[in-house]
């Protein structure tokens, strides 16, 4: 699916068989490169205020993930935590990328984690917005309604954008923009919204999808950078602090009257100490 309205400019490469839209700002350049998960829905256009913006001094590889965006949605692929952990390893070989500042959010976390469980040599830092790891965590309605057989197909059979706009708004602190609302509903073909719901299926022990404190990812030294919008529904800011439990060097920002996508709500306030942050830790020697 290719969208020419597209924020960021995208190339195509294809990945275990399936076509992936990539935005990667030094194609063949160092093999370091902050990487930008999205979550659900995406696409990767919600980086659009961030990621020029820290490719003025690193490179930057952001992408749609299978069954998001412009990426491909083939009916057959592994909608699992680990099915999209392999395709991002798969992906970021592809790219010869080899020393990674991950950036993840939603549902990028759990793929963004697993990944790093995997291939932790290769794991240079890890910003973390609104998600993490979340011990104790419950889903929230609207991960219920995917979960359910036939409820959830009617669900997303009967969304459109301005039904979106006004649930999101009414959960969000501040009201969702409509030109948000439109980006994702460009997208939201029934293709897209299959893979939403097997997804959230393949998830419904949150503990399979989100790590747990026996993961194994407390990593004393490594650079963590956590930053939360305290006003998320979805996942409640009480979960920015816990990070400290696994990261124990995490700087953490707290993001007052900003929402579940605190980079749509305020993008400044976001980029302010990801910037800062990054810039610190692109380019440093491995310790």
């Amino acid at each position: 699916m290719t969208d020419t309205t597209a924020v960021l400019e995208v190339t195509h490469h294809t990945v275990d068989g399936v076509d992936c839209a990539v935005y990667d700002s030094d194609s063949g350049g160092s093999g370091e490169a902050v990487v930008f998960v999205h979550g659900n829905p995406g696409p990767m256009d919600d980086w659009a205020e961030l990621a020029p913006a820290i490719a003025r001094f690193a490179r930057v590889i952001a992408m749609d993930m299978p069954g998001f965006g412009q990426s491909e949605r083939p009916a057959s692929f592994d909608h699992s935590v680990v099915g999209h952990a392999r395709f991002l390893g798969l992906l970021l070989d592809r790219l010869g990328v080899d020393r990674v500042h991950l950036v993840l959010h939603d549902f990028g976390g759990p793929w963004g984690m697993r990944w790093m469980l995997d291939h932790p040599e290769k794991l240079a830092s890890l910003s973390v917005i609104n998600c993490g790891v979340l011990d104790g965590y419950r889903w929230h309605r609207y991960a219920k309604i995917w979960q359910t057989p036939v409820l959830g197909e009617l669900f997303q059979l009967m969304s459109s954008p301005r039904a979106m706009r006004i649930a999101l708004s009414r959960d969000n602190p501040r009201p969702i923009p409509r030109s948000y609302v439109e980006r994702v509903a460009r997208y939201s073909d029934w293709a897209h919204k299959r893979a939403v719901l097997r997804l959230y299926r393949n998830s419904r022990d949150p503990s399979s999808a989100f790590p747990e404190k026996d993961s194994g990812l407390a990593a004393e030294g490594l650079p963590v950078c956590v930053i939360w919008g305290d006003g998320d529904p979805y996942i409640p800011v009480r979960f920015a602090a816990q990070q400290r439990t696994f990261f124990p060097d995490a700087e953490i920002h707290i993001l007052e009257g900003l929402g579940h996508w605190p980079f749509v709500d305020d993008p400044q306030a976001v980029l302010t100490p990801l910037e800062a942050f990054l810039r610190k830790h692109v380019g440093a020697a491995p310790e």
